[in-house]
């Protein structure tokens, strides 16, 4: 439908889509950057939305049942910055608009969580909006099942562009919620047919509807402009037994001189050109002004979904004090006061019986004693669910069929998993862990970075963390993962030597509210190292004295998981010699850099020369061999410096040099 028919047959839409257009060209104009076109093609399929269809108050953001708005194209983050704006969101100001990209302003080039209320997930990396919405799908779906349609029942609506679909993870996303039958998420793909480069056809000749279709959608089309089309279209969708896909077709930078060019994806910002689109629009209101019948009109819109909120709160407050005490704590993400106890009852047996397990196997067993005590967690693995140990008994699996079940099989899909993980914890209500092989971090990375950058407390159990596995090789062994794991801000890394520090692990990492976590866990068997009971939390500490020198302190050794039982070998050879030798072992780096000065110089004190054990790469451990420094700054490291090789686990230690007997010369030579 063309500009001329859309003012004559629809005109009050028209204008109202119309102010998302013009506030677009304005900010963008303004910071003289970001992306026009999708928010002016894509205005009307917004305006239907959020008008007819999106139950949603706009005084209360966070409400848990309103239906969630995910603009996966975050590229074109001025249309939901136009919406809020327009909906009456406080913090999302007439002048936040007139600083869009600028330093301290909420309105980021790209949307970010926890900077603008009504921006549900960070997107701007292509296909992880799409992705976390399965996630957000399947925690309503979880959520409805387990706490009833009184309280859990809404839609997730996403926005997503030809780039997000030519992602890698929109298949593995789109394949999960086909799998489950997640029907109340909806798909509005902005079918424009223009990338940065040119037309899609110029890379891709994929047919995206049978896609969807092939993956167990239902598919709709719709005009794109025609808000009759664009309403028939969601309604029916919102009736689909499954999920849906609505191909909307569209006009980039409809009614610019850039209109459906690659020009018209990035910023237009020629004066001339935008007051010619204005006219075209019929648009006669000055820069960032929005008439005031228009603005009343979406702030309408935004209250629309107070008397619905209000009858949520009513049903809610009909639940026993228990349960409403219950929906508040997993939604505040508080865990409950038996979880204390459980981990304090496991390390206590556990340093009792000194059992020799691998930690992936401990890390089972603490998630044996905290599922049933943590409703609120939903487990899985990206299909290596008795490899990463991931599964206990009490929890039962989600499916189509049993959407109380708590463990997800994901698949062969490392990074749709990840995003899913992110968009469960972004829902609220639930906790999510998943597991793969530390390796395939690479294939979860772009998501493990979001959690961290959005500051959301998903649990990544990465297991069979070293040449430790053995004979699979260097392909499936890690060397370089954990430093990359350390270097990312705002992520807890654990590595674990035995099935206390484990527990102590889980604990911290099931306590975070705003920082993921990454378990690096062992394939191989490991000794209990801690066979003396302490409630206090040791890994809290990051690191801390395991075995003290018995004479004067001349070498500290410093290890993480199964590399601590060889730090231990070596301080006996090492005393036995009369050199005294302090063992520390260091869990997490990033706990123990937060700890004041007084604990990390007690724990490495200077004097000592100082090795680092660890079958990973070097990078990370200067800080604590060399920043803090020992005696004159004599330090060296045992561990990896190449990829690994296929063997079995006892001559790959050997070959590569990460044994007692080698960090027991390097003392000495250091000495």
């Amino acid at each position: 439908m063309d500009i001329q028919t859309l003012r004559s047959t629809h005109p009050d839409h028209w204008m109202r889509a119309t102010a998302i257009r013009t506030l677009t060209l304005d900010a963008v104009a303004a910071a003289n950057s970001g992306h026009s076109g999708m928010p002016m093609g894509m205005a009307d399929v917004a305006t239907v939305l959020f008008s007819k269809h999106l139950k949603f108050d706009a005084s209360a953001p966070r409400w848990p049942d309103r239906d969630r708005f995910i603009l996966s194209a975050g590229h074109g983050s001025m249309l939901i910055y136009s919406l809020l704006y327009l909906t009456g969101y406080t913090d999302m100001t007439l002048d936040q608009i007139r600083n869009f990209r600028q330093w301290g302003a909420i309105t980021a080039g790209h949307p970010e969580f926890g900077h603008v209320a009504g921006v549900e997930t960070t997107t701007g990396p292509l296909g992880q909006g799409i992705a976390n919405a399965v996630g957000f799908a399947m925690a309503e779906e979880s959520l409805r099942a387990r706490w009833g349609a009184k309280v859990q029942d809404h839609y997730t609506y996403v926005i997503a562009g030809d780039g997000c679909l030519m992602e890698g993870v929109s298949q593995e996303a789109i394949g999960l919620a086909g799998k489950h039958q997640l029907s109340r998420l909806i798909v509005l793909w902005d079918n424009n047919g223009i990338t940065i480069d040119g037309k899609v056809s110029i890379a891709d000749i994929t047919d995206q509807k049978a896609r969807f279709a092939a993956s167990g959608w239902d598919v709709f089309d719709c005009d794109g402009h025609d808000p009759v089309a664009i309403d028939a279209a969601i309604t029916a969708a919102k009736a689909s037994p499954r999920p849906a896909m609505i191909a909307c077709k569209t006009h980039i930078a409809i009614g610019h001189a850039a209109q459906d060019t690659s020009k018209g994806h990035g910023a237009l910002t020629d004066k001339g050109q935008m007051q010619a689109a204005k006219d075209g629009y019929g648009w006669t209101a000055a820069p960032f002004e929005v008439p005031a019948d228009i603005k009343a009109w979406w702030e309408a819109v935004g209250a629309r979904g107070a008397e619905a909120r209000a009858a949520w709160e009513t049903r809610l407050a009909a639940l026993s004090p228990a349960k409403q005490a219950e929906f508040a704590r997993i939604f505040a993400l508080d865990v409950p006061n038996k979880l204390g106890a459980a981990i304090r009852t496991l390390k206590k047996q556990a340093s009792a019986d000194a059992p020799k397990i691998a930690t992936r196997a401990a890390s089972e067993k603490v998630l044996q004693a905290v599922n049933p005590i943590l409703g609120e967690t939903i487990g899985g693995s990206a299909d290596l669910t008795g490899s990463n140990n991931t599964k206990t008994a009490d929890l039962g699996v989600f499916s189509p069929e049993d959407r109380k079940g708590r463990y997800v099989y994901f698949g062969i899909r490392e990074h749709g998993m990840a995003a899913a993980m992110n968009g469960m914890a972004l829902h609220g209500g639930v906790r999510p862990y998943g597991g793969t092989f530390m390796c395939f971090t690479d294939y979860a990375r772009p998501s493990m970075r979001l959690s961290a950058l959005m500051g959301i407390p998903v649990v990544y159990v990465m297991t069979h963390d070293s040449i430790g596995l053995g004979e699979d090789g260097p392909t499936h062994q890690p060397v370089e993962h954990l430093a990359i794991s350390r270097a990312t801000p705002n992520t807890l890394v654990f590595r674990p030597a035995d099935l206390v520090e484990t527990a102590e692990a889980w604990e911290i990492a099931l306590t975070q509210k705003t920082t993921p976590s990454v378990l690096a866990l062992s394939r191989q068997n490991l000794p209990t190292v801690r066979k003396t009971h302490l409630n206090q939390n040791m890994v809290a500490k990051g690191a801390y004295v395991l075995a003290d020198a018995t004479g004067k302190r001349q070498v500290i050794l410093m290890a993480t998981g199964s590399e601590v039982e060889i730090a231990l070998k070596a301080r006996d050879m090492l005393e036995a010699e009369g050199i005294g030798t302090r063992v520390v072992s260091m869990p997490s780096m990033e706990l123990f850099a937060q700890q004041d000065e007084a604990w990390r110089k007690k724990v490495l004190p200077a004097g000592p020369v100082r090795i680092a054990i660890e079958a990973g790469v070097r990078m990370g451990w200067d800080r604590w061999l060399l920043g803090e420094r020992g005696r004159d700054g004599k330090a060296d490291f045992v561990g990896m410096s190449s990829f690994g090789a296929s063997a079995p686990m006892e001559r790959l230690y050997k070959e590569f040099g990460i044994t007692a007997e080698a960090t027991v010369a390097k003392a000495k030579a250091l000495l």
